[in-house]
């Protein structure tokens, strides 16, 4: 190996370094909400300046669906869905993307790239979950292109968990966020496969979103 092949690895290696470390300080923060003192608003994974007291805060620790159903106050109004995993939602004056947490759903149409099987009743199935009903969430921090990483519940069902209980979505096999418990997902997804619902119905043809997108 040469010096400068050398160079480039030792620079990769400290750019991998470096995300990582980001990652932590990005993934794993409660969101905040807050005006501040000329009356704009703040919407933030960043705890506001101190001295600040009107902090609502979105915790992240809230452990199962009837604690998050009791203390989840904040209620959120659906604006629009983009596909099996990813919703636009609006509340206390605030509009953001989530992003469903844990979960991975096929890749609806886009650029002109064609859509994988079974992603429009992916996002059609997320639709019949999510309703008209109040939406409530359990946040795990800010993840890529800026979306709320979260569980999302309406009347106290976890939505990711059912997505993948149908077989409209594996489990995300990527870094997940700290605290979130990808246990259940793991038994929900061993059954649908088993039962060959949805996406596994598609048996050994079927590719994994990701696998998806490095061949389109």
């Amino acid at each position: 190996m040469t010096l400068r092949q050398k160079q480039k690895v030792i620079i990769k290696k400290i750019l991998q370094v470096s995300w990582a470390v980001a990652a932590i300080f990005i993934l794993c923060g409660n969101i905040y909400f807050w005006v501040d003192e000329n009356g704009v608003r703040h919407f933030t994974n960043i705890a506001p300046p101190h001295g600040i007291n009107n902090v609502e805060e979105l915790n992240e620790t809230r452990p199962d669906p009837e604690s998050v159903q009791r203390n989840g106050s904040r209620v959120f109004r659906l604006l629009k869905i983009f596909d099996g995993d990813t919703v636009k939602v609006s509340g206390s004056g605030f509009i953001f993307k989530i992003r469903l947490v844990g979960i991975g759903c096929p890749e609806i149409r886009h650029d002109g790239q064609p859509s994988q099987p079974f992603a429009v009743k992916a996002k059609n199935y997320l639709a019949r979950l999510l309703g008209r009903g109040e939406i409530r969430i359990k946040a795990y921090g800010m993840g890529g292109y800026n979306r709320q990483l979260a569980e999302i519940y309406v009347n106290g069902r976890n939505v990711n968990l059912a997505m993948v209980r149908a077989g409209f979505a594996e489990v995300y096999r990527g870094r997940l966020p700290s605290g979130f418990d990808s246990g259940p997902y793991f038994k929900a997804e061993a059954s649908a496969k088993r039962l060959g619902k949805g996406i596994w119905s598609l048996g050994r043809e079927y590719e994994s979103p990701r696998q998806w997108r490095r061949k389109h």
